[in-house]
C-alpha cells in the first residue's frame, strides 16, 4: 500500500495553515499588483492575438464556425463580453487586406507582451527557482511565439471537435420505440471540452513559465485549484453583470473595455494564486505556522 509523502502528510494535517501561508506569500509577492499588470497587457494583446490566430486558421476551417467556437470559449475568459470581441474580430476580417507588414509586426509585439509580463510575475512567485538557475534570454524571447503557435493549433483542434459535437446535437437515437435527443449530451460534452481545455492550458503555463522543470503533478494541482476558483468566479461575474452591475451607467462607451479588464484581472489573480499554491507546496519542507514538525527533505 502506497503511503503519502511527508509533504502530503503535512498538508493534510494542517490545510488551514498551508492556505494561510499561501495567501500571506501571495500578498508579500504583491500578487494583486502583478495580476493588474498581466491584465493590462493581456487587454492590449488579446485582440491582436485573436486576429492573428483567426486569419491563420481561416485558411483551414470555415470562418463562421471558427468565430462561433471562439465566441463560445471566450465566454470562459471574459464572461458576458465575448460577443463584443467577436464582433470586432469579424469587422477586422472583412478588411483584412489592410493588414500590412507594419501592422503584423505591431500585432506580434503586443501579443508577446502579456507572456513576457506573465513570465516576470512567475519569476517573483518562484523566486526560489530563480536563485538557483536563470533562463537564457533567447529562450524567454521565443517562448511567447511558440506558445501563440501552440494556442493556434489547439484552437484549430477544438474548433473541429466542437463542430462535430454540434452536429451530434442535432441528431437523436431511437431505441425500443422511444427517441432520445442528443442535444443535452452535446452541450455537456462541449462544456467538458472547455473545462478540460482550461485545465490543460493552465497546466502548460505552470509547466513552461516558471524557471526550471516543474513536476507535472504539481502543475496539475495548481491548474485544478485555479480552474475551480475561476469556474466559481466567472459564474458570479455573469450573474453580477446581468443583475447588479451599473457599469454601463458609469463608464458609458468604455463599458466593454472596463468589463474585459475586470474579468482579465480576476483571471490573472487566480492564475497567479494557483502558481503560489505550487510554489508553497514545493517549499513545504519548511515549518508551517501552527505546526511543530519541520521536514528538511520532502519528496512529492
Amino acid at each position: 500500500m502506497l503511503r503519502p509523502g511527508p509533504r502530503v502528510t503535512l498538508l493534510l494535517q494542517h490545510p488551514g495553515a498551508f492556505a494561510l501561508q499561501t495567501f500571506k506569500a501571495f500578498r508579500a509577492n504583491q500578487g494583486l499588483l502583478l495580476a493588474g499588470a498581466i491584465a493590462y497587457y493581456a487587454l492590449l494583446s488579446i485582440v491582436p492575438l485573436l486576429i492573428l490566430t483567426v486569419i491563420a486558421l481561416s485558411h483551414f476551417v470555415d470562418q463562421v464556425g471558427l468565430l462561433s467556437t471562439l465566441g463560445r470559449y471566450l465566454e470562459w475568459l471574459i464572461p458576458g463580453q465575448s460577443r463584443a470581441v467577436v464582433a470586432e474580430l469579424a469587422a477586422f476580417l472583412e478588411h483584412r487586406e489592410v493588414a500590412g507588414w507594419v501592422l503584423l509586426a505591431s500585432m506580434l509585439f503586443f501579443s508577446s507582451l502579456a507572456f513576457t509580463v506573465l513570465e516576470n510575475a512567475m519569476s517573483v512567485i518562484f523566486h526560489h527557482r530563480v536563485i538557483v538557475r536563470r533562463r537564457r534570454f533567447l529562450i524567454s524571447a521565443i517562448i511567447p511565439y511558440i506558445y501563440i503557435l501552440c494556442l493556434g493549433v489547439g484552437l484549430l483542434v477544438v474548433t473541429l471537435v466542437a463542430g462535430s459535437l454540434q452536429v451530434m446535437g442535432t441528431q437523436s437515437i431511437e431505441f425500443l420505440w422511444r427517441t432520445w435527443s442528443l442535444s443535452g449530451l452535446s452541450g455537456t460534452l462541449l462544456y467538458l471540452l472547455g473545462l478540460v481545455g482550461e485545465v490543460f492550458v493552465l497546466t502548460s503555463i505552470y509547466m513552461v513559465m516558471p524557471v526550471g522543470r516543474l513536476s507535472l503533478r504539481h502543475a496539475l494541482v495548481g491548474a485544478v485549484v485555479a480552474a475551480v476558483l475561476w469556474e466559481i468566479s466567472r459564474h458570479l461575474l455573469v450573474w453580477y453583470f446581468a443583475t447588479l452591475s451599473q457599469i454601463g451607467t458609469v463608464y458609458g462607451s468604455l463599458t466593454t473595455a472596463i468589463a474585459v479588464l475586470l474579468s482579465l484581472e480576476l483571471a490573472a489573480t487566480l492564475l497567479l494564486l494557483g502558481a503560489q499554491v505550487i510554489s508553497e507546496y514545493e517549499r513545504l519542507d519548511h515549518r508551517l505556522p501552527g505546526t511543530t514538525k519541520t521536514f528538511t527533505t520532502a519528496p512529492p
